[in-house]
């Protein structure tokens, strides 16, 4: 049997409970997917691949040089589903400027007030990284809470398209990918977290969650199998939007 990047951290008596359980079996893919990007942005990534340690001294959510590991599997994801127009959604957060609405996101960290910008242009730390930035054709979905479903029109947008599936990648594991696949699959949203397209700042959640959720919510599956099965859907399935003129607007902003 492969060996999962969980393993090391569960006992015997764990791994002996949930295969007596039945947990942790491979669910159907689904047939109407979208490819879900949490929160690949400059606060989780930094602006290159850096140290961990040293990244956190100005980007406190960053998860260092492993979130740049992911960067080439989300370019493969991405690229693929562009050219087979599958939808390709991602998801950040948006803040007021004198971060009142931030709420209960204060209440667990001393470093809250921080509000770093990039050098190279002043944009914020919720800017996506340029290195998957959403195309034209791509939706956008702004949000407050772990969740990419809490707040927002994401379950709309999958109406409108009619997926039923979701394929999950991004940051971090343990937080708004978790929280995001749970409200999927209560919404009855199959779903499929790529394990090497997903990042966290430790090791011992980005494992654990990968674990939990690929015990009870989703296939955890590495992103050759992911890539292999967009491969086997047909063209153009789904009513993408046009993109006309979001380029002129993106340089207006």
């Amino acid at each position: 049997m492969t060996e999962r990047i969980w393993d090391k951290f569960l006992t015997e008596r764990d791994k002996t409970v949930l295969t007596a359980a039945g947990f942790g079996v491979l669910a159907d893919w689904g047939q109407r997917p979208a490819l879900v990007i949490i929160d690949v942005n400059y606060a989780f990534c930094d602006e290159a691949p850096t140290p961990i340690l040293e990244s956190i001294k100005k980007w406190r959510t960053s998860c260092g040089e492993d979130a740049w590991d992911a960067m080439p599997v989300l370019q493969k994801l991405i690229g693929l589903c562009r050219d087979k127009g599958i939808p390709v959604i991602y998801t950040t957060a948006t803040r007021r400027a004198d971060n009142w609405d931030a709420g209960s996101w204060r209440w667990k960290s001393k470093r809250r007030g921080e509000t770093p910008v990039l050098d190279a242009d002043g944009r914020d730390g919720n800017a996506i990284v340029d290195a998957i930035a959403p195309g034209p054709r791509d939706l956008v979905v702004l949000k407050q809470k772990p969740s990419g479903f809490a707040g927002t029109p994401l379950q709309s947008y999958l109406q409108l398209l009619g997926c039923d599936s979701l394929i999950v990648t991004g940051t971090t594991t343990s937080g708004c990918v978790r929280a995001t696949v749970l409200d999927a699959f209560s919404l009855n949203f199959r779903c499929t977290v790529v394990e090497d397209g997903c990042f966290d700042r430790t090791q011992a959640s980005h494992a654990i969650n990968l674990f939990d959720m690929h015990a009870k919510y989703a296939n955890v599956r590495p992103s050759a199998e992911v890539l292999d099965y967009l491969n086997t859907l047909p063209q153009c399935m789904f009513e993408l939007p046009s993109g006309q003129g979001m380029s002129a607007r993106a340089a207006a902003e």
